[in-house]
């Protein structure tokens, strides 16, 4: 996994990612972290999570996605069930569906450029540590990219 900083939805705009993950809970909301400012700056994102039915805990390990033609190229913005719920204490993060959904994009978008942000380990409260692993082992031989946000 590569690392770098900057801003993921900037770097996307600027033509530096084919696809960027973000992850998601099952109840169709994107009310808080980068999940708000992807569907801000991307309604198309959040309107495809919409076609999904909100509380249904068999999303976990599923993804919608968006695509967006950028002025530089083709984006897909994906949505990624990773964990259920959005409120509540302890760890929210499904390590078993984060390790689903990257075995999917692997298979489903193999060659293109991945960005996410330290997907599960935010509001979901989940270890990095264990994570990155489960991103590196499942998206082993891709260009994928760890974005740290700073302004």
């Amino acid at each position: 996994m590569k690392q770098i900083k900057g801003d993921l939805i900037a770097l996307a705009l600027a033509g530096e990612f084919d696809v960027i993950i973000h992850g998601c809970n099952c109840f169709c909301t994107m009310g808080a972290g980068i999940a708000r400012q992807i569907m801000e700056t991307f309604p198309q994102a959040w309107e495809a999570d919409l076609t999904s039915l909100s509380g249904d805990r068999r999303k976990l390990g599923s993804y919608t996605k968006a695509r967006v033609f950028t002025e530089t190229s083709t984006l897909f913005i994906v949505n990624g069930y990773t964990q259920f719920h959005y409120e509540g204490e302890g760890v929210l993060a499904d390590y078993d569906a984060i390790a689903t959904l990257f075995r999917r994009l692997k298979q489903d978008y193999s060659g293109l450029r991945f960005g996410y942000p330290k997907i599960g380990a935010g509001l979901a409260n989940g270890d990095w540590d264990i994570i990155s692993k489960i991103i590196d082992s499942a998206l082993e031989g891709e260009d994928h990219t760890l974005v740290v946000f700073t302004r």
